[in-house]
């Protein structure tokens, strides 16, 4: 098969990935303004700024042409972790079952940035570490 092919074709399918990340993520979590849900926890610029951040390492890390086991299990954890960081935590169904909206509030709420750096770095050492 021709190289330049093999990389249009991991160029188009990082390319939709990083969109389908981008777009189910941002309205599930009301980034991106929808009727069909109303976030209950003001947005800020970082809320933004990891979903942008999260999606485009999203689509360069399924851009790649090889990956790992580890590194697909450590994607994925990026990209949770990036869901929390810009995610609405009240919002968040899971962690209301596990823990209530006082306790969200006052513990994870002040550590999304956080989560976001967490994310962050877990998706850049997996691209870097997958590409050379």
């Amino acid at each position: 098969m021709d190289l330049e092919i093999i990389d249009e074709f991991n160029l188009l399918t990082g390319l939709i990935a990083g969109i389908v990340f981008f777009l189910s993520t941002g309205l599930t979590t009301g980034l991106i303004p929808n009727p069909l849900y109303v976030r209950m926890v003001p947005i800020t610029l970082l809320d933004y700024f990891f979903l942008l951040t999260t999606s485009v390492l999203a689509a360069v890390y399924f851009g790649q042409e090889k990956c790992s086991t580890l590194d697909k299990r450590f994607a994925a954890l990026g990209g949770v972790t990036g869901f929390l960081a810009f995610g609405c935590p009240v919002c968040n169904i899971v962690l209301l079952a596990l823990l209530s909206s006082s306790t969200i509030l006052a513990y994870i709420e002040p550590l999304r940035p956080f989560l976001g750096l967490i994310s962050t770095i877990f998706l850049a050492v997996i691209i870097i570490r997958d590409g050379s």
